[in-house]
């Protein structure tokens, strides 16, 4: 949920908006842009309730202001999807849907997940891979201590690093040599990160395919 993030969601949207329609075209889109040193308190102390409360208040306020789609930037806040959809009466797509989509049409049927430690060790992003045919393979404890660090501490921050790169490329290989055929970018900012080079075997980039399903929702209806 970091502004690092929304930037590409943005960028994505509009072009896809603009290769399909073309001319002066670009996307009508209602942004709630939170503060997400709000987010981040409530992620450490576990108070998930209230997080839902809040994104489903801002999910009311876009429903209100003319919404008809909702897409929730992030793939840990997704722990909160339900109170979102509870609360309000327009099409929500869950960002893990889209990638398990993709994933089935490549034939993949294990991937690796990288994500928040809250994306990568609870049921509620899992879970939905599994019920969709994906089976996720999450890294050891201690990468998983890298690959959270470095998300919080530096790519929601803006910062770019080439050792933290290097660890990432470690971390692939290992799932890749836990039998993963794919990995799945589980997190909107992982993308600022690394790209197709750094992985033997394909990336899954979760901001790209939720920005996609986006637009193309929007296209069709």
């Amino acid at each position: 949920m970091s502004w690092e993030s929304t930037v590409p969601y943005y960028r994505l949207i509009n072009q896809a908006i603009r290769e399909r329609l073309g001319g002066y075209h670009s996307a009508k889109i209602l942004l709630d842009s939170v503060d997400f040193a709000e987010i981040e308190a409530m992620q450490a102390a576990d108070d998930w309730e209230r997080a839902g409360d809040m994104l489903a208040r801002a999910g009311r306020v876009l429903e209100a202001g003319g919404a008809d789609l909702l897409v929730l930037c992030t793939n840990t806040m997704h722990k909160v999807a339900p109170a979102i959809e509870a609360a309000t009466g327009i099409p929500f797509i869950h960002i893990a849907d889209p990638t398990a989509a993709a994933l089935s049409a490549a034939g993949v049927t294990r991937a690796g997940l990288l994500g928040t430690r809250f994306t990568m060790e609870q049921s509620f992003y899992r879970d939905r891979l599994v019920s969709r045919g994906i089976d996720a393979v999450i890294p050891d404890p201690a990468d998983r201590e890298i690959v959270h660090r470095v998300i919080y501490d530096e790519l929601v921050q803006g910062v770019v690093s080439p050792s933290s790169r290097e660890a990432y490329r470690a971390i692939i290989a290992g799932l890749v040599g836990a039998g993963a055929q794919a990995v799945i970018l589980g997190c909107t900012e992982i993308g600022l990160l690394v790209g197709a080079e750094d992985s033997p075997v394909p990336l899954f980039d979760t901001t790209v395919l939720h920005a996609q399903a986006a637009a193309e929702w929007a296209l069709d209806a």
